[in-house]
């Protein structure tokens, strides 16, 4: 493991004890305290470069104070600007941040277009009240425009500050006025979200150390045979979700250890966005709890969903809410594969602006085509048997995709990706490609029946309305 690494393994297996020394404090102190250790890590790893974090934070309440009625798009434009001059800082003579400091400023960026968009609804709410003189049936919004302080203490909260999840201010201000916190459950779900972490690191480190990537960019790997360099990516594919299966379990134990996104399982919570429908919060009642606002991963689900669209909401939850909610929604096209293409896009430049990330992300919309082609020309028309070998091909070829577009992930370069993606020959894009061209071309065909259907019918009805005329007369 590197030093960084080490550096976040550290943070995340300190997080989990003090999330329950958390749980005896008051609000105001909670807030304080949690400000104070999170701007502590930020400032102990970032150095000056914690300041990108705090003008983005400032930026924030200005466009909030100044006009709230265009936060959420001067939100969005404003974190993502910056986040161009953040990545571009050296060619303006500044020093190049951390990689702690990119981390902090990813989730930032989430949490400020959230926040953004939290105090537009609330104020459309509050002006919705003054006139149809109700309350706003609105389920998690805020109660009232937050402060500065407020801001800051949300942005620099040390729960998931560099490893997330994301999370809505909302579910911050729940965690802060929990009635009573020690009676919320703690060590039983946390025990159990940390119960695998131990067998993902051990395999991301075996498997990490036969298979390193390193040895895909040599000469001597394009030497190998086909089908060993199409096996590597499966390897690598595997080390990736070893490390972030270990990295987001964890990160979710020192959530759920602090109580934060623990609500009623009658809330329907949904991970990053938090309850769906009013719940009770009486702390006496007899009520169940989860955490599935902070849920960022469901391993099983992710290893073994059929469909490349599923996979994507079993990874990275949190994240993923933030773009179905902020920015699918606002694509500039209405039909679904553009709309698809746009997130995917607007995902890849929030992870950076490294070619690798455009070339795996853009190829995304490419397989959920080609798996809705072959869904609706073949899978609708088999039956219970065939339907259910048709899954099994369709869920390994999402893995295979998923390895392939891993590659360009991690590979980062232009040219190493397409250099490994043209040593297998483009495998998975010529497949994708493929099955969208025979599921057009048995749709056309059936259309076709359909038609030769119909003009048959047609002079079948010709030859019967003749012959009728003949007796007739």
């Amino acid at each position: 493991m590197s030093p960084d690494e080490l550096v976040y393994l550290g943070i995340l297996a300190a997080s989990i004890p003090v999330g329950f020394l958390f749980r005896y404090l008051s609000p105001p102190v909670k807030q304080g305290a949690s400000l104070l250790l999170g701007l502590s890590i930020a400032i102990a790893t970032c150095h000056i470069h914690t300041l990108h974090s705090l003008v983005t934070v400032i930026g924030i309440w200005i466009i909030i104070k100044s006009s709230w009625r265009h936060a959420p798009a001067l939100s969005l434009t404003w974190t993502f600007v910056y986040l161009l001059f953040f990545r571009l800082v050296t060619w303006f003579g500044l020093p190049p941040p951390t990689p702690f400091a990119n981390a902090i400023q990813l989730l930032l960026t989430l949490k400020m277009v959230s926040l953004a968009n939290e105090v537009y609804s609330f104020h459309m709410e509050k002006k919705k009240e003054v006139s149809s003189f109700t309350k706003s049936p609105v389920i998690g919004g805020l109660s009232q425009e937050p402060s500065l302080y407020d801001i800051l203490s949300y942005s620099y909260c040390y729960a998931g500050i560099m490893t997330g999840p994301f999370f809505r201010f909302q579910t911050y201000a729940d965690w802060l006025m929990q009635p009573s916190p020690q009676a919320l459950p703690g060590w039983a779900p946390c025990l159990q979200r940390l119960k695998l972490v131990p067998v993902y690191a051990a395999l991301f480190l075996a498997v990490n150390y036969v298979f390193p990537l390193a040895y895909v960019r040599t000469e001597e790997f394009l030497d190998q045979h086909f089908f060993f360099r199409v096996f590597y990516m499966v390897a690598v594919f595997f080390v990736f979700r070893m490390r972030f299966y270990a990295a987001w379990c964890g990160a979710e134990a020192g959530c759920i250890s602090a109580g934060l996104g623990c609500y009623p399982e009658n809330a329907l919570s949904k991970p990053g966005g938090g309850p769906t429908v009013n719940y009770s919060s009486d702390p006496t009642s007899e009520e169940k709890y989860d955490f599935k606002t902070i849920q960022n991963i469901d391993c099983y689900n992710t290893d073994f969903c059929v469909k490349v669209r599923h996979g994507m909401r079993y990874w990275n939850m949190t994240v993923q809410w933030w773009l179905h909610h902020y920015i699918y929604p606002n694509a500039p096209f209405k039909a679904y594969a553009l709309r698809a293409g746009w997130t995917m896009f607007i995902s890849a430049y929030w992870h950076g602006l490294h070619a690798g990330y455009y070339l795996s992300f853009l190829t995304i919309p490419l397989c959920m085509a080609a798996e809705s082609a072959m869904e609706a020309s073949v899978r609708a028309k088999l039956g219970p048997f065939g339907q259910n070998i048709f899954d099994w091909v369709h869920w390994f070829l999402k893995m295979r995709a998923y390895d392939y577009m891993c590659m360009g992930f991690v590979l980062l370069k232009a040219s190493d990706t397409i250099d490994y993606w043209m040593s297998i020959y483009f495998v998975m894009h010529i497949i994708a490609v493929c099955c969208i061209i025979v599921g057009w071309a048995l749709k056309s065909g059936k259309r076709e029946g359909r038609r030769g259907d119909k003009e048959e019918r047609r002079e079948g009805e010709k030859i019967e309305n003749l012959k009728t005329g003949e007796k007739t007369d």
